[in-house]
């Protein structure tokens, strides 16, 4: 038998929480198509978001989640939904280039009068696509269309204790993940069979919590693509006088814990090594200021500090909110941790902040993921800083 991975009384409250946010934002109604904010809402999770679905989410009343007809058992099957509250747009829809499935669910929510007044939509998650935007505003002629500005993604900012506990579990995954990574990788070692037991530790998890697959999948740029980001494996073998940065995930129920290290095989230059030290100095600073009432650029302000009397800057944000995830990304999309970004740190928000240099044809990266706790922060994995050398 399929569970949600809460209770009711939890998705009550999530629900609870986006009416009110709706209702400041004068929202009568939301269509939420992020599958991390279907799964936050309803628990549901299954591989169907290449095709839309949409939560519908009224000021009052039941929810209706709109899926692909073959995908409406799975939803039943494995959130609280009735089989009412779960619509299936035929199979004629999918994939066809005269008919779109959101001409189905709007000719529907017509039907159910979820298509008028201001109905708001997720227009910045990456499977809503212009040509589903296109058909949902024909379909609703009546209705004013606006921009959700990431509603329902500002309430996940802020995790419950019962959240927070997945993504420690998260953690754990994650401190095995990349300590097998450290210890697998070697000289002649192909990078894709270096890939392999990540999966492998990441998926097999804890004896008592086995992990998930990732949003995001490993990233180890190797020798000069270490002075580039988000880069990802070949099967060519890691060499002698070569670094390579690892930024890996784990994922525990949805629930993300990142984590980059980097290493280096043989004797390191100078330059990294000393890199390695500045951001180590910088992490523990920034780290340092985390605590309820900071602003988020406060954090970002800390680090800068740091390797600024050293001579370095750094452009790129360095850290950002995270929690449930699906490909391609476990970031919220919400609060960044960067100059301006004048949000408060309340206890409760988790973050992974990475600060990755980047340099001409080299690099360096260290991160960690952390809850604001009442009285600073509680990081979720346990590997040490620093550059590690073989």
């Amino acid at each position: 038998m399929f569970e949600p991975n809460f209770d009711a009384s939890e998705y009550d409250a999530r629900l609870a929480k986006t009416r009110t946010a709706m209702a400041e934002s004068g929202f009568d109604v939301l269509v939420v198509g992020d599958p991390a904010n279907i799964n936050y809402l309803t628990g549901y999770n299954a591989w169907s978001f290449y095709t839309p679905q949409v939560l519908i989410i009224p000021a009052a009343g039941d929810l209706v989640f709109y899926t692909r007809e073959v995908d409406a058992s799975g939803a039943v099957m494995t959130t609280r939904l009735s089989e009412s509250q779960v619509r299936a747009f035929p199979e004629r829809y999918v994939h066809q280039p005269d008919c779109h499935p959101m001409d189905w669910i709007a000719a529907d929510m017509m039907e159910k009068d979820l298509g008028r007044g201001t109905v708001a939509v997720e227009m910045d998650t990456a499977y809503y696509t212009v040509r589903a935007h296109k058909s949902l505003e024909n379909g609703l002629p009546g209705a004013t269309i606006v921009s959700a500005q990431e509603l329902v993604n500002w309430v996940r900012s802020v995790k419950s204790d019962l959240e927070i506990a997945k993504m420690r579990t998260a953690g754990k995954i994650m401190t095995n993940v990349m300590t097998t990574a450290l210890d697998f990788i070697e000289p002649g070692v192909r990078q894709c069979d270096a890939v392999a037991e990540i999966y492998a530790t990441a998926v097999r998890g804890l004896p008592d919590a086995g992990g998930d697959f990732t949003a995001i999948v490993p990233m180890i740029p190797t020798g000069p693509g270490t002075g580039i980001p988000h880069l990802t494996w070949s099967d060519k073998p890691f060499k002698q006088g070569e670094a390579t940065v690892l930024e890996l995930g784990a994922c525990y129920e949805r629930y993300h814990s990142p984590l980059a290290r980097t290493i280096f095989l043989g004797q390191p230059p100078e330059r990294l090594v000393s890199t390695a030290d500045i951001v180590s100095e910088g992490m523990e600073a920034a780290l340092a200021a985390v605590r309820p009432g900071v602003l988020a650029e406060d954090v970002e302000r800390a680090w800068r500090d740091v390797i600024s009397r050293y001579g370095l800057t750094k452009a790129t944000r360095i850290g950002y909110s995270i929690g449930v995830g699906y490909p391609p990304d476990w970031g919220e999309r919400t609060i960044s941790l960067r100059p301006g970004d004048k949000t408060a740190l309340v206890p409760n928000m988790t973050f992974h902040m990475i600060l990755g240099m980047w340099m001409d044809g080299w690099g360096y990266e260290l991160s960690e993921s952390f809850v604001v706790t009442e009285t600073g922060h509680e990081r979720f994995a346990s590997v040490p800083w620093g550059l590690t050398v073989k």
